[in-house]
């Protein structure tokens, strides 16, 4: 396990919301005060697409989701590398894994275009977010049968609603259109497995 990825959640938040407050307004604000030859001079570089457009609110979410993402690969692959684990939970654990792995690349890809770092640490992370603590994944990892099916989708459904939360946050607040509609995703992905989650738990 990554411990190191998974490191103390009281760190700062802060730090990478101060880190964003430079580009508020970057992609909304590029054009405002140009004049006519600016603008024509802007129409004619290739670099300036649709996709650019972009506010603190996409960066934040995309920064944050990412390593909100990795830490539910991390937990799936765990329970997957048990041989004792409900075949159930196991599937379950593949599709999440399944979803969340590209989505991790788009966001990637989207920090990238927009000249912005990679994404948070886990450590920048707060529990609040459904993040798990260093002792939950320790937990996780150290659970063996029906402890550790249980035990995963307790914890994957706190992790899910952290999602929701932040995705919720993103349409509310977000203005590049395929974040909005990865948000809207994730929402509509995630809250139809907790209900599963949730019927699943009734068995262990």
């Amino acid at each position: 396990m990554k411990k190191n990825r998974t490191t103390a959640l009281a760190a700062a938040p802060l730090a990478l919301a101060l880190l964003l407050a430079g580009c508020t307004d970057a992609g909304t604000t590029a054009t405002s005060g140009m004049n006519d030859s600016d603008e024509t001079a802007m129409s004619s570089t290739p670099a300036v697409e649709v996709q650019g457009e972009y506010n603190a609110a996409d960066t934040m979410f995309a920064s944050m989701m990412i390593p909100h993402h990795e830490q539910a690969v991390e937990m799936s692959d765990m329970l997957l590398a048990k041989d004792d684990v409900d075949e159930r939970v196991a599937e379950l654990a593949e599709r999440i894994k399944a979803a969340q792995a590209p989505e991790i690349d788009q966001m990637e890809a989207w920090l990238d275009d927009w000249g912005m770092p990679s994404g948070a640490e886990m450590g920048d992370m707060r529990h609040g977010d459904g993040m798990m603590s260093e002792d939950d994944m320790a937990a996780l990892e150290s659970a063996t049968g029906d402890d550790a099916s249980r035990l995963f989708l307790e914890q994957m459904i706190q992790h899910h609603e952290g999602a929701i939360d932040m995705a919720e946050a993103e349409i509310a607040d977000g203005i590049n259109p395929d974040a909005v509609a990865l948000a809207e995703t994730i929402i509509e992905t995630q809250a139809t497995e907790i209900t599963e989650m949730r019927e699943l738990l009734a068995d262990f």
